[in-house]
């Protein structure tokens, strides 16, 4: 009886114990939240150095740094197809410490074009918020007899078949692009894989190619050296505000535009999350900003917004890999 007695003691005492030890750990966690940040923040960047997906993040970790009270720092992890940076990030502490520089591609499409991904982009991520969206030029060569959308479209259906365009590879952006403007209007091309898009803007300024979709040529649009009919998003641009639109060019709706965003490691705790997206809204409304990201266009958005957008995206580019029998290697 006296063993009984004792032996319930304890358990009482154990279980008093544990419940202490368990509000002693809870705490702990909720009072980093509130310190949140105390150290300086890593955004991991899966391109490399000098592209727009390097320079984007460097010009918003300037803004940002003031804003969250911390150095922000960009450090470059590139290497297939954007996995392994994004790997990285999904297998981070969820601190909030670590954050992933995430995109149209390492988001949306390498879900549809990579087999062994490594990350599920819906499951490993606490979205953030989108902070900027590349916009993608229609460009041709100035020797192909068009000088509009209409007239390319014309054109491509006179001459069915004949029409090339570049990429900078099977299952990049400008490669879907591609296939969704054949889609939405009825044309056929063939499509000139190239690797990288710079080999490819080099195809088409010296006529190896007709066309692709790029934001980087418009540069060498402003040159001459290539034609820009329209962009391929949903409005102009403060970068080339001439240009129109492909959906005021006459295909409605049209849009492939290349978003970038911040996203944490899934788990990372809701407060951290919200003081992220706070600090990176107030960042985004700094005017020095719109100096330092050329054509790029500021478009910010709410957590969930994000998590929408990425839904969206792989549904609208499933779609566009299904419809055009795309088989990738």
């Amino acid at each position: 009886m006296a063993m009984e007695k004792l032996t319930k003691r304890m358990s009482a005492v154990d279980r008093r114990s544990f419940l202490t030890a368990a509000i002693a750990l809870a705490a702990v966690p909720a009072g980093a939240q509130q310190d949140f940040p105390n150290k300086p923040i890593r955004i991991i960047s899966p391109y490399t150095a000098g592209g727009l997906g390097d320079t984007l993040p460097r010009a918003l970790s300037v803004v940002l740094s003031p804003r969250l009270g911390q150095r922000v720092l960009v450090e470059n992890r590139p290497g297939a197809s954007q996995m392994m940076g994004t790997q990285f990030v999904a297998r981070a502490e969820n601190d909030g410490y670590t954050l992933l520089w995430a995109s149209t591609t390492n988001m949306a499409i390498n879900t549809i074009a990579q087999t062994r991904l490594g990350y599920d982009p819906q499951k490993d991520f606490a979205p953030i918020g989108v902070c900027f969206t590349s916009p993608l030029y229609l460009l041709v060569n100035p020797r192909l007899p068009v000088k509009s959308v209409k007239e390319l479209i014309a054109y491509a259906k006179a001459h069915p078949g004949k029409l090339t365009f570049a990429s900078g590879g099977s299952g990049s952006t400008n490669h879907l692009a591609g296939e969704l403007f054949m889609q939405q209007t009825g044309i056929r091309m063939l499509h000139v894989p190239y690797k990288g898009a710079g080999p490819a803007i080099v195809g088409v300024i010296g006529g190896e190619v007709d066309l692709m979709f790029e934001g980087a040529g418009i540069e060498h649009a402003r040159h001459g050296q290539l034609r820009a009919l329209a962009v391929a998003s949903r409005q102009r641009t403060h970068g080339a505000p001439e240009v129109p639109t492909i959906a005021e060019a006459g295909v409605p709706g049209f849009d492939a535009s290349v978003w970038f965003g911040l996203a944490a490691p899934a788990g990372t705790p809701p407060a951290v999350v919200a003081r992220l997206a706070s600090g990176l809204q107030e960042a985004l409304k700094d005017p020095a900003l719109v100096r330092s990201i050329g054509d790029a266009e500021i478009t910010p958005s709410s957590p969930q917004a994000m998590a929408d957008l990425v839904r969206t995206d792989t549904d609208k580019w499933r779609k566009v890999v299904v419809d055009a029998h795309i088989v990738f290697e």
